[in-house]
């Protein structure tokens, strides 16, 4: 008698077309892996679906926009329905600053770090928190930040919006541990990537991507409620934060001062020559 056929392990990845987002599309790539991929980008999506099935992996790859809130819910939701997520990763991210001179930064691109860093990562993890939380069985991640562990001078919507994601993915963790179903978050320092190359600042302690989404893997492997890389730099801001709040400011103010050169999507950046 022929044993049935194994169903693939599925893993559903936001922002595939970032840097961290294609470096853990190939390390979880394999065979038995079924990836169900999306991003903005459609090219560089279709060539990275391609490493994938190259690497032995079922792919699924759809262009959206995770601020399109309800076809995104839509997409994972038919996803799952196609084949039960085992894995899903909410990393989805853009970023903003402040302008050179201290200026503001656009309400248009603080309502959209919101939308991409925060309500779309909540979107993405709840759309199938329930069905997992039934099924007493599934991982949940959310890729947030270190730089939304404490108040950025230099980007209070980044470090804002990713501090959103961070505490929404802390609070599923312990609602649905009863439930079999493990919760982690993920906050990286600074990792080589189209966006962190428009960061103009110092960045200590870089990591590239591929070493990133092997530190991610490992601790989704093992369940880690909290990934945080690399160590050293999460040690610092965590101290920081023991601090006196002026003392704290005072200090990020001088080594953490930065831009960010705006995206087109960005005011800034449309308005640019």
């Amino acid at each position: 008698m022929t044993a049935p056929a194994r169903r693939p392990r599925h893993i559903l990845l936001t922002g595939a077309t970032g840097g961290i987002g294609q470096a853990l599309a190939l390390e979880f790539a394999a065979p038995g892996v079924r990836l169900s991929l999306t991003g903005r980008n459609q090219e560089t999506l279709s060539a990275l679906a391609q490493r994938c099935r190259e690497a032995g992996a079922e792919v699924v790859a759809k262009s959206l926009d995770v601020r399109r809130i309800e076809a995104l819910h839509d997409w994972i939701c038919a996803m799952d329905d196609a084949c039960p997520v085992d894995v899903v990763i909410a990393n989805a991210g853009v970023s903003s600053s402040i302008g050179p001179r201290g200026e503001a930064e656009p309400v248009e691109d603080v309502r959209r770090l919101f939308a991409v860093n925060a309500e779309a990562a909540a979107v993405t993890l709840s759309a199938l928190a329930e069905r997992m939380r039934l099924r007493r069985q599934g991982r949940l991640a959310v890729v947030a930040s270190l730089g939304g562990w404490c108040g950025m001078p230099s980007s209070p919507a980044y470090s804002a919006s990713k501090a959103a994601a961070r505490i929404y993915g802390d609070s599923l963790r312990a609602w649905l541990a009863p439930y079999g179903v493990r919760v982690s978050v993920i906050s990286p320092g600074f990792v080589d990537s189209p966006m962190s190359r428009r960061y103009m600042g110092d960045k200590p302690l870089a990591w590239d991507a591929a070493r990133a989404a092997r530190r991610i893997r490992r601790g989704m492997e093992r369940g880690s409620p909290v990934i945080a890389f690399p160590a050293l730099l999460a040690l610092g801001i965590s101290l920081l934060n023991l601090l006196p709040a002026r003392l704290g400011d005072a200090i990020l103010r001088k080594f953490f001062a930065f831009t960010v050169i705006p995206d087109a999507e960005s005011p800034r950046g449309r308005d640019a020559p």
